[in-house]
């Protein structure tokens, strides 16, 4: 049976623009309304917290802390989730009865002047946020991934490791080490005198943490691109789109055996070294990889395509990644979509919210004009964001 959990409470202390504030929501589809800088990207991005990684705008925590942070005492519901006393910001949400009921904590803390960040179910910590997996996916689109097709590789390469990381909440942490071991490379061949057993022994580690980030992008890579074929012939306003990994390690990975691509690995790095000596940076790696998309029905480099081309293209990418979650873990993700509708047409708008109903998961998205969300089916939740508060939206007479 799969799940599909949803937020009926969301609960922010000192958060951003907000001092305090206690929503309560439900629905599968909840529309955020309301002008620009009201706050309503904020709330998204607190949901966000409840994934592994920095959330969804990749900010560091000090400055997700509320403007004018100092000594508003802690809401009940939300002492259990971060000391008053510790707390500079904490975020609570409480999952549906169906999901279990759980209540997910996060917060920032400050003790003897170090700042630290939080996770707790139930008010009972735990050891990193990879935990809430358990009750959460999470998966969201916002407006800065307008520019993924056009922009540079490193931008598809962290995009593609927060699909990885929707189905596998170890796979940042591996990321995170792979990267710290490529700067130990990086400094050791920095030295001239540095030894060369210490050397052999870091390109081990990152031999085997670059072929254990490859394997997982192929693999999300690949049933990503499956899903995506079994849809071809369906009709829908956003295109499927056709995935390549423009990498060797990942192309050996998808052939060969793990140790046999580790080996190989080390090879080239021990190869390398007076190469990248002398680039200043280590050159062949999973962290040189590429994201290849094209338009499926139009056969088109995605970043040929216009611009509402690649918008739809998105779109039906992030569509096609929360089916892929479901189907992998059991479980209908969040979706969090800011500033989804702006630029669809009434017809594609429509396409849109009864594909997302179809989804089965909860949706929180954001826009200014409440006409975008004229299309909604009934039942779905709509929200005035106004700064600091959030309400019912009550039309104007």
């Amino acid at each position: 049976m799969t799940l599909r959990p949803r937020i009926t409470r969301l609960m922010l202390r000192d958060f951003r623009s907000y001092r305090a504030l206690d929503l309560r929501a439900g629905a599968a589809l909840v529309a955020l309304v309301g002008d620009n800088g009201a706050g309503k990207t904020n709330i998204l991005e607190a949901i966000s917290l409840f994934s592994p990684g920095r959330g969804l705008r990749r900010a560091e925590l000090r400055d997700m802390r509320h403007m004018a942070q100092g000594g508003a005492p802690a809401g009940e519901a939300l002492a259990d989730e971060a000391p008053a006393d510790a707390a500079t910001f904490a975020v609570s949400i409480t999952l549906d009865e169906e999901s279990g009921g759980a209540r997910l904590g996060a917060a920032l803390e400050e003790r003897a002047g170090a700042l630290s960040r939080r996770s707790r179910i139930d008010g009972e910590a735990v050891s990193s946020p990879a935990a809430f997996a358990e009750y959460v996916r999470i998966v969201w689109l916002t407006p800065a991934q307008d520019g993924l097709f056009a922009g540079p590789p490193g931008d598809r390469r962290r995009f593609l490791d927060r699909l990885v990381l929707a189905v596998d909440a170890s796979h940042g942490a591996r990321v995170n080490a792979f990267e710290r071991a490529l700067r130990s490379r990086n400094r050791l061949l920095e030295d001239p005198r540095a030894d060369g057993a210490w050397l052999d022994a870091v390109e081990r580690e990152v031999a085997e943490l670059g072929v254990a980030v490859a394997s997982a992008r192929r693999e999300t890579a690949d049933r990503l691109a499956a899903l995506a074929a079994t849809r071809r012939d369906a009709p829908s306003a956003f295109p499927w789109a056709a995935l390549r990994l423009d990498g060797a390690i990942e192309d050996m990975v998808a052939g060969a055996p793990a140790l046999d691509v580790e080996d190989h690995y080390r090879r080239l790095l021990r190869d390398g070294r007076a190469r990248d000596r002398a680039a200043g940076r280590t050159l062949s790696g999973p962290q040189t990889t590429n994201l290849a998309v094209r338009h499926g029905p139009r056969d088109m480099p995605a970043e040929l395509c216009s611009t509402g081309e690649q918008k739809a293209l998105l779109i039906g990418l992030a569509l096609a990644h929360a089916r892929l979650v479901t189907a992998m873990s059991g479980m209908a993700p969040l979706v969090l979509l800011d500033e989804i509708a702006a630029h669809l047409d009434p017809g594609r708008r429509r396409a849109l919210y009864l594909e997302l109903t179809e989804l089965g998961a909860q949706v929180w998205m954001t826009g200014a004009d409440p006409a975008l969300f004229g299309e909604l089916p009934a039942g779905a939740q709509l929200l005035r964001v106004t700064p600091g508060t959030a309400a019912p939206f009550v039309a104007p007479l």
